[in-house]
């Protein structure tokens, strides 16, 4: 339940305390934080230390990762928060900070993993010019285009709450969102209801044109290269099996969401569970599909941590000599 303190007052009393409310609970989603703060953090610390990682693909994985954080860490915390204290006032500023954050998470992976497919299309269909199309120059464009639209997007959402009275104060979600703030509006909010449903069904069917497009390209490309070298076959669908598993993921996680709040006869416990969970599964999953799919990655996270361990070991036994000569 969160209240809006300062210019409004806003709770949320959909059952999310019945739901998680219990020390169980509690106990699982600091454990799921953990595990994602974890989880996408060694993988962009194994990427930037290691030059070798320094390559199109991991970058992209790099951001992809860091949009998981930015995502979990808009939700999860303010959660932990309201299981802990039982504290559910939001003040105003903050409560639009976690609404924008949320939805830039949800675009920014869109984006991202659209700029993936199509790096994926030219290293498996222009294998030859690969290098020479994807500059390093042209890889950072991508990616912070890729970051800049959702941005641009959200933005532009939220810039209809400008000057907008709010007369509600119970928000019905387990975190702020752009349509559960606007829902306590005391006047209709039509141009933003248009504009945020045009600008979903654009993205979504952008990036899924751009994903489909890149697939069958390379699809077509791998059963070409096949007929000669079935390694090219595997190798390609190992590459390229990660990013469309993890795309799926987003998709599948989005559809039950929507879906959930269709049918009237979904409880509202059950709706909240859904939508908490799609700010844990996809940043907890993904580390752990590129960790196991890509061998570059999973041999260099194997050798930090081989490295770090042998470190921590080294430094114990110089301690234990220099207490030894100490007690001597």
């Amino acid at each position: 339940v969160y209240y809006l303190s300062c210019r409004y007052d806003l709770s949320s009393g959909l059952g999310f305390s019945s739901l998680f409310l219990t020390p169980c609970g509690r106990f699982d989603v600091l454990v799921f934080y953990v595990a994602v703060l974890l989880g996408n953090g060694l993988v962009v610390s194994i990427i930037v230390l290691d030059k070798s990682l320094h390559r199109p693909m991991f970058v992209m994985v790099c951001n992809l990762v860091l949009c998981d954080l930015l995502g979990a860490t808009a939700v999860l915390p303010r959660v932990m928060v309201h299981f802990l204290t039982g504290q559910k006032r939001i003040a105003y500023y903050p409560a639009i900070a976690q609404a924008f954050s949320v939805h830039t998470y949800g675009v920014a992976a869109q984006t991202i993993l659209g700029v993936m497919a199509y790096d994926r299309y030219i290293a498996v269909c222009e294998p030859l010019r690969y290098h020479a199309i994807m500059t390093s120059a042209r890889l950072h464009c991508c990616c912070a285009l890729a970051w800049l639209v959702a941005l641009l997007l959200i933005a532009v959402l939220f810039a209809f709450h400008v000057n907008v009275p709010l007369c509600g104060r119970t928000i019905r979600h387990v975190y702020c969102s752009n349509r559960s703030i606007l829902s306590l509006a005391c006047t209709p909010t039509t141009a933003s209801n248009i504009y945020g449903l045009s600008m979903t069904w654009t993205v979504s069917t952008g990036i899924f044109l751009i994903i489909a497009f890149s697939y069958i390209r390379i699809l077509q490309a791998s059963l070409k290269q096949g007929q000669t070298d079935s390694n090219v076959r595997s190798k390609v669908f190992q590459t390229c099996g990660s990013h469309l598993v993890i795309y799926l993921l987003y998709e599948i996680a989005s559809v039950i969401i929507i879906l959930s709040y269709r049918f009237p006869s979904v409880s509202p416990n059950l709706k909240k569970f859904f939508s908490i969970m799609f700010f844990i599964v996809p940043p907890i999953i993904n580390p752990i599909i590129y960790g196991l799919v890509s061998k570059e990655l999973r041999s260099s996270i194997i050798k930090h941590l081989t490295v770090t361990a042998a470190g921590s070991v080294d430094s114990m036994h110089v301690e234990h000599r220099k207490f030894g000569c100490f007690h001597q």
